[in-house]
């Protein structure tokens, strides 16, 4: 039997749990907190493969074995990886106080509501794009992927919660700061935990299955359901498909560029993407942020013209291009280069789609596209009803091959 425990975060080690082990692994603070049994060999947690190697000869021999970890270590821990070399069945797991758990109650705020991620041995940006979707997120941090690299890649209205050293009397430090004081620290190395939050949002409802996101009940919606201009908004038939081409998810960038009412930008949004919408005119930008506010979701608007404005901005996973214009192919072309896995755009003039197209497969994405021609039922005199025909559209998809493609860790 492998006996797993949750440590470190102010619950000691029971004695009875170390009696009679014949290898206890651990980190080594979890190592030097406790008193071994005598003749029990000591490995310190470093590269995971030989401590697994260790492991299996005590295993082999029926010799019991203790596992020290942090906190909950069924909850992105160290569990998953013995389970998955020694079976499920194997194990006796004791967990304890998880770090976010831990940092949660050290401020006060319930958690049941909030995102967790991981940057620890994953890429930055997924956790990144999670606090910029998410008022209320929780980061296990890792070497490369802390408190300052958090804030120099988060928005100004971002407060984070620096959690170090959590369950140790001398050590444990608690601090709240901006993402710009975070960006400007040396943290060290005794950093458990980041919680990210929008404060103005933080304490407001957030709908959740067990800590995730819920998928908004509908998608696609009415035009009516935003604030827009002369009928000038992606229609709710064009902005399906656009939807299901671009595969928003939590832990996705997506810019909306050429936004106009910014609908696709707060479906995008509602489906768990971290969402920058750009758009040129004024009165276009404040409708951006009325929509987003009306449907609770955080949309990063930027005011200005595609493609120069660009240059300024994160890569996105995906890219929606409205608008059309005589700039569009210099547009798309940029989306393009920048895009992680699709870029797709939207056409009412048939002149435009041979440059978009070319700039698609010009940066290496398999292109494909459909003319959407819809029409709606309206009602007539005499409670009859006719057909009424939608403006036709051309959509356009890139995606860039998987030879190409960086891939994002998840």
């Amino acid at each position: 039997m492998i006996t797993v425990v949750g440590a470190g975060t102010g619950a000691p080690v029971p004695a009875d749990v170390l009696a009679g082990a014949a290898l206890v692994v651990g980190g080594r603070r979890h190592l030097d907190a406790v008193r071994l049994p005598e003749g029990a060999e000591r490995i310190v947690l470093g590269p995971l493969a030989p401590a697994l190697d260790a492991v299996a000869e005590y295993v082999g021999k029926e010799l019991p074995v203790v596992v020290l970890a942090s906190g909950d270590p069924g909850f992105f821990g160290i569990v998953r990886v013995l389970a998955e070399r020694f079976g499920s069945g194997l194990l006796d797991v004791r967990p304890g106080v998880s770090s976010v758990a831990a940092a949660f109650a050290r401020i006060g705020l319930p958690w049941d509501d909030a995102v967790v991620v991981s940057a620890h041995g994953r890429e930055l940006r997924t956790a990144v794009n999670v606090c910029r979707a998410r008022p209320k997120v929780a980061v296990l941090t890792g070497p490369g992927a802390g408190p300052a690299e958090l804030g120099a890649a988060l928005p100004g209205d971002r407060v984070l919660v620096v959690a170090s050293a959590l369950g140790d009397p001398e050590r444990e430090r608690v601090e709240r700061v901006t993402a710009a004081e975070a960006a400007a620290r040396d943290w060290g190395t005794a950093v458990s935990v980041v919680l990210c939050l929008d404060e103005a949002r933080a304490l407001g409802a957030v709908r959740t299955v067990a800590g995730v996101p819920r998928a908004p009940a509908r998608w696609a919606l009415a035009e009516d359901e935003f604030a827009h201009r002369d009928s000038m908004i992606t229609k709710f038939e064009v902005r399906a498909l656009a939807l299901a081409r671009l595969g928003p998810r939590l832990g996705d960038l997506v810019w909306d560029v050429g936004a106009g009412s910014g609908s696709v930008a707060v479906e995008c949004a509602r489906l768990g993407a971290a969402v920058v919408a750009v758009e040129k005119a004024a009165d276009g930008v404040e409708r951006i942020r009325a929509n987003a506010s009306a449907h609770g979701v955080d949309v990063d608007v930027v005011h200005g013209s595609a493609p120069s404005v660009l240059d300024g901005l994160p890569d996105p996973d995906a890219v929606f291009v409205g608008g059309g214009g005589r700039e569009l192919p210099a547009v798309v072309t940029a989306c393009a280069r920048r895009a992680r896995r699709t870029v797709v755009v939207a056409m009412a003039a048939l002149d435009r789609v041979p440059a978009a197209r070319e700039a698609l497969t010009g940066a290496g994405f398999t292109c494909d596209g459909v003319l959407l021609q819809s029409s709606r039922l309206a009602p007539l005199p005499g409670d009859v009803t006719r057909l009424a025909a939608t403006n036709p559209v051309f959509l356009l998809w890139g995606v860039r091959t998987p030879a190409s493609s960086e891939g994002v860790a998840q």
